[in-house]
Parts: structure tokens; sequence; C-alpha cells
């Protein structure tokens, strides 16, 4: 049994670490994209970064509101961003 569990846990081993490697190299990448910042208003991510593909009405309480652009999404509560989700699939750079 021992050994049947050691055989196990070594032949997953280069998957996880692999997907380790894939993580980390995609959030290096996110690093270096101009994204809109916290805490910015609206007004400043449309001068910075243009205006959004679509935006989306507000929803709940306290507000929040959706705007897409390309290859990510801006979520603001009232009007400051709480933060920028890239879209599945944008970054990762193979190197």
């Amino acid at each position: 049994m021992t050994k049947f569990l050691l055989a196990s846990v070594l032949m997953f081993t280069p998957l996880v670490t692999s997907a380790d490697v894939l993580i980390l190299d995609e959030v290096r990448q996110v690093e270096r994209l101009e994204l809109p910042e916290n805490g910015l208003s609206k007004a400043d991510v449309e001068s910075r970064f243009g205006a959004p593909g679509q935006r989306h009405a507000a929803v709940g309480d306290p507000p929040i509101t959706r705007w897409d652009y390309g290859e990510y999404s801006v979520y603001f509560e009232y009007d400051l961003v709480l933060f920028t989700v890239l879209n599945a699939g944008q970054v990762v750079e193979k190197t």
C-alpha cells in the first residue's frame, strides 16, 4: 500500500510543478501590463484607457458597475475602481 501511495504521488508531481510555473509566469506578465488601478475614478480610467467596449448597468448595494475592455474588465464601486480582471486566456506568453 505504501509503495502504491508513493508511486501515485511521484507520478503526479511533475503536473503540479508545471502548473505552478505557469501561474508564476502569468502573474509576472500581469505585473508588466498597464491596467486601471484600485481607487481611480471612472473619469480617470476613461481618460487614460479610452472608452470601454461595453458598459454594464450597476448591480446591488453598494452599486457595482463593470466596464469591458478587449483584454480585461474593470469593476467599480460607485465611481471608484475596485479591481481589474483579465479575461480568460489574455496573458500567458509562451517563453
